[in-house]
């Protein structure tokens, strides 16, 4: 459909009040909400991920874009508590405790909401527990954790040792990223994926979770 092609493509030169004001014309003519979501905005998203991941684009570009599918969201939001339109499924995600380096957390954050899941972001200094705690809490499938300093990265172990306390461990998948994991450590502690870079935890986090 032509006007979700233009909410598609204007979002990906981030243009926020064009894409508001696309987003607002699809709502008057009726198009469903989660056509618009698919076909407009996570279709663009979709576009810009793949060129992040590519190094086609850079930081500020996918910034803009979210910028600009925020402005879609932000109206399509009531359409789906009135409709009460699922979600690809829940994320936490968070920095792990110790550890206050946020942008790369914060940019999988984006292209998470950009694909579609519902995100609950912790943000920085999250201790174990509380990963768990808010998995439990917000029946959440998948938590993803980030770290940049090596001190900082057996938190990450324990929040696999307390999801097994829990019996958790086949509920609940586990991804970590940051610049000292690696898919050497993923294995070690007993997480299900890493993920490194932004576009491939995204992608992975669909394959956790069966929406690829």
């Amino acid at each position: 459909m032509e006007l979700l092609d233009r909410i598609s493509s204007t979002l990906q030169k981030g243009e926020d009040e064009q894409v508001a004001e696309l987003t607002k014309q699809a709502i008057d003519e009726n198009i469903p909400a989660q056509d618009i979501l698919d076909n407009g905005l996570i279709a663009g998203m979709n576009v810009i991920g793949e060129q992040f991941r590519k190094h086609e684009i850079f930081l500020p570009e996918v910034l803009l874009a979210a910028k600009a599918m925020y402005a879609g969201m932000d109206l399509l939001k009531p359409l789906f508590i009135k409709e009460k339109v699922p979600t690809q499924g829940k994320v936490v995600i968070g920095t792990v405790h110790g550890d206050l380096h946020d942008l790369g957390k914060n940019l999988v954050g984006i292209m998470l909401k950009g694909a579609g899941f519902d995100v609950i972001d912790l943000g920085k200094d999250v201790p174990a527990e509380k990963f768990v705690e808010a998995a439990k809490t917000e029946d959440a499938g998948v938590i993803g954790m980030s770290a940049l300093l090596t001190t900082t990265m057996p938190v990450m172990k324990k929040v696999v040792e307390l999801l097994k306390e829990n019996g958790l461990e086949d509920a609940v998948k586990t991804i970590i990223g940051g610049a000292p994991a690696s898919e050497d450590f993923a294995d070690e502690i007993g997480v299900n994926a890493y993920g490194f870079d932004a576009g491939k935890a995204v992608e992975l986090v669909k394959e956790l979770t069966g929406k690829k």
